[in-house]
C-alpha cells in the first residue's frame, strides 16, 4: 500500500502534486493499492471544502485513491498507542513549560549547537507525576542507537539518538503531533513504501523510531525526492490551470524534472511504464516556468485540430489548425484564446491605415471565393490597386486585427471560409 498525504490548509502546490504523482505511479508499477490521506488535524487552519477541491484536482491528473482517509478519524488510535508507550515506559510525561523549552533552544543556538531535549522529565518519580497539576506533553524516549533508513533515492541514511530526540507525540491538549499521527496512520493502513520530499527525511527517522517502539514488525520502505526550489512565487496548480496550462503538460513536467525519462512528451500511462526511482537525481530541482511553457506548447500542438479548437471557443478543425499556427507565438490556452478572439473582434483600425483598409475591405466583400491564397492575393491586390506594402499591411489588419503575426498565407488557408464574417 502506498499513500499520499495532503493538508487542506492551502491550495494544491506544484511540489505536493509531484509527490502525489510519484506515489500513484509507483503504486501502479507495484500493483499495490493507493490511498489519499487528508491531514485535517489543524482545525483552525483547515479551509472549508479544500479537501474536496484537492481531490477534484488530483482526479484531473488521473490520481485516484482506493480510499480517502481523514486523519482526524484515527485520533482514538493515536491516543491508545501513546498510552501503550507510556505504560511500557517507552514514553513519558513532560511538564516543562514553553518558556523553559524556549530558553533551552536559545542556549543551544548561542552555543552553536543543535537543540536536543535534555530528558529533564524522563525519570521523574511516580509521585511527582501523579500529584503534578501542571499541563504536560507526552514524549517518546529517544532511541538507544542510531536509526537507519535505507532510502531508494538517497541510499543509507543514519540518524543519531540525539537527532531523533525525545520528541513530543501528544501535545498538551492531548492531540497527536504530526510525526506520531503519521507513523500510527501508516501502520494502520499497512503502508509499504513512502515517497515524499527530502525535507521530511528527519521526520521519517522519527516515525521509524515510533514503529520500532510499538514493535511493529513490517519494515516501511522510503524514497525521498530532492526538493523543488524557486517556488517562492510559483503559482498553485489551480492558478496554472486558470492560466491555460494543460494537466497533461503539468504532469509531464513534474515527472520529468530530476528524472531520466524515455521520451520528452509522455502521458501518465507511459510514465507508469518507464519511471524508475533508482534513476532519480539526488540533486534538487529548480522550478522553470519556461520549460513548463515549452512542454505545454508541445502538448497543445499534439492535440487533434478540432479538440484544440474547443480550447479557443470553437468546434471547428480549421480554427484548431489556425490556433496551432499561433502556438509558435504563445504557450497557453489562455494566450491562444486571446489571439483567436482578436480575429473575431470588431476592428479598430489606426487612422493612418483606415483608407487602405477600407479600400481592400470593399474589394474582398465583392470578390469570388478562392481556394488558394495566391489566387486570392493576385485578384484583390489588382482590384484594390494598392502597392504591395500597403496591401499586405491592410490585409493583415483585416484578417487578424493585428499589425504582425504568423505568415498571412497560412492564416488565409484557415480563415478563407470565415472571410465574410471577419471582413465587414
Amino acid at each position: 500500500m502506498l499513500r499520499f498525504t495532503v493538508s487542506p490548509t492551502q491550495d494544491l502546490q506544484l511540489d505536493t502534486l509531484r509527490i502525489s504523482l510519484y506515489n500513484y505511479i509507483v503504486s501502479k508499477q507495484r500493483k499495490e493499492d493507493f490511498i489519499i490521506r487528508i491531514e485535517d488535524m489543524d482545525k483552525e487552519k483547515n479551509i472549508e471544502k479544500m479537501d474536496d477541491e484537492i481531490l477534484d484536482l488530483l482526479a484531473l491528473f488521473g490520481v485516484h485513491g482506493s480510499q480517502v482517509i481523514h486523519q482526524s478519524q484515527n485520533v482514538r488510535f493515536h491516543s491508545a498507542m501513546a498510552l501503550q508507550l507510556v505504560h511500557e515506559r517507552k514514553a513519558f510525561s513532560c511538564f516543562c513549560s514553553d518558556n523553559w523549552l524556549d530558553n533551552k533552544r536559545e542556549e543551544a543556538k548561542a552555543a552553536g549547537k543543535e537543540y536536543s531535549y535534555d530528558d529533564a522529565c524522563r525519570n521523574l518519580p511516580a509521585e511527582l507525576i501523579i500529584d503534578n497539576t501542571n499541563p504536560f506533553r507526552i514524549r517518546i524516549a529517544r532511541p538507544n542507537r542510531a536509526t537507519v533508513i535505507e532510502d531508494k533515492v538517497l541510499g543509507e541514511q543514519r540518524f543519531s539518538p540525539d537527532s531523533v530526540d525525545s520528541f513530543v507525540i501528544l501535545n498538551q491538549d492531548k492531540t497527536p503531533t504530526y510525526t506520531f499521527a503519521t507513523a500510527v496512520d501508516d501502520m494502520l493502513s499497512d503502508i509499504s513504501l513512502v515517497i515524499q520530499s527530502e525535507e521530511f527525511l528527519e521526520e521519517s527517522a522519527k516515525q521509524q523510531h515510533v514503529r520500532l517502539a510499538l514493535e511493529y514488525a513490517k519494515q516501511v520502505e522510503y524514497a525521498h525526492l530532492p526538493p523543488m526550489k524557486n517556488l517562492e512565487n510559483a503559482p498553485s496548480i489551480k492558478e496554472l490551470l486558470k492560466e491555460g496550462f494543460l494537466p497533461e503538460a503539468i504532469l509531464n513536467y513534474l515527472v520529468s524534472i530530476g528524472n531520466k525519462v524515455s521520451k520528452e512528451i509522455f502521458s501518465l500511462e507511459e510514465a507508469i511504464e518507464f519511471l524508475d526511482l533508482s534513476k532519480i537525481s539526488k540533486s534538487s530541482v529548480v522550478f522553470d516556468i519556461d520549460l513548463l511553457k515549452e512542454l505545454n506548447r508541445a502538448h497543445l500542438k499534439s492535440l487533434d485540430a478540432k479538440e484544440l479548437s474547443r480550447y479557443v471557443g470553437f468546434a471547428d478543425a480549421e480554427i484548431g489548425a489556425l490556433a496551432r499556427v499561433y502556438l509558435d507565438e504563445v504557450s497557453t490556452t489562455k494566450e491562444l484564446k486571446e489571439k483567436i478572439a482578436l480575429i473575431f473582434t470588431e476592428r479598430n483600425i489606426p487612422e493612418i491605415f483606415q483608407k487602405e483598409c477600407a479600400t481592400l475591405a470593399s474589394v474582398i466583400k465583392d470578390a469570388p471565393y478562392f481556394e488558394e491564397y495566391t489566387a486570392f492575393k493576385n485578384y484583390t491586390m489588382k482590384e484594390s490597386s494598392l502597392e504591395e506594402e500597403s496591401y499586405m499591411r491592410a490585409l493583415r489588419l483585416l484578417l487578424t486585427n493585428a499589425t504582425e503575426g504568423p505568415d498571412i498565407a497560412e492564416i488565409y488557408q484557415h480563415l478563407k471560409n470565415y472571410i465574410g464574417e471577419i471582413v465587414k
